[in-house]
């Protein structure tokens, strides 16, 4: 698994040929009463760091944001100086449907898809790009880390079984596929009414590989208050 993380195709994706679709539609449930979207990180709301590390990433060439209705005006406001940010428009029930509410606002010229959360401000054009070449290539492609805890899957308070450390990945975003793939399995998660908590299981449900490239530790999801406290000294790091 070592060498299929870090060997990927010599070719790069196009520039301007990745159409990105920056998830902010969710509730926040965890945060403790913070508005996670708009939570200050160094300076300014999360969302934006996220929208400008794909402003600046040459395989980029348009972005959606979905949010929730109430923040809509507020995103857009923002997104202002984002040249590349083609909408900002609403989410839908679920993950599939808020996906493909921004997949369908992306124009015809956008032949890959990068589905990034939005709550991964730290996300780097490096992580992107290497992202973009690998689906380029193969067609459906995620960044991961490999997980330094032991992991156990429990029923009822109770070991089950105990996986094999060396095979666990955690899985980040931005997940990237070829259009007509992820509008594929898209359909399908919905169809199925399947319970879905990122893309990528979406695809691997067509039985279509996902392609595993390098991630970066930093590329940290903020989904509790701690989180967002580490992201904090993680850009202080990087400055």
């Amino acid at each position: 698994m070592e060498n299929a993380q870090k060997t990927i195709s010599r070719q790069t994706a196009p520039p301007a040929s990745c159409g990105a679709v920056i998830v902010a539609a969710g509730t926040a449930s965890r945060m403790g009463g913070i508005d996670k979207v708009m939570a200050q990180l160094g300076g300014e709301p999360m969302i934006v760091r996220t929208v400008r590390a794909f402003q600046n990433c040459e395989a980029v060439g348009e972005i959606v944001v979905v949010t929730r209705e109430d923040l809509i005006e507020k995103i857009t406001g923002l997104c202002v100086g984002f040249s590349k940010v083609k909408a900002v428009v609403a989410g839908g029930k679920d993950r599939p449907d808020s996906v493909q509410n921004g997949l369908s606002a992306l124009s015809p010229e956008a032949k890959l898809v990068a589905v990034q959360d939005g709550a991964r401000p730290l996300i780097t054009a490096e992580v992107i790009d290497r992202t973009a070449a690998a689906a380029y290539a193969c067609g459906a492609a995620a960044p991961g880390v490999p997980v330094k805890d032991t992991i156990k899957t429990v029923q009822g308070g109770t070991v089950q079984t105990t996986p094999d450390r060396s095979c666990l990945y955690a899985i980040q975003t931005p997940q990237i596929f070829t259009r007509d793939l992820l509008e594929r399995a898209l359909e399908k998660a919905r169809k199925d009414r399947a319970a879905i908590t990122d893309d990528c299981s979406a695809v691997e449900r067509l039985g279509v590989p996902v392609k595993i490239v390098e991630g970066d530790e930093g590329n940290i999801k903020v989904t509790t208050p701690m989180d967002l406290k580490i992201a904090a000294l993680l850009l202080e790091e990087m400055k």
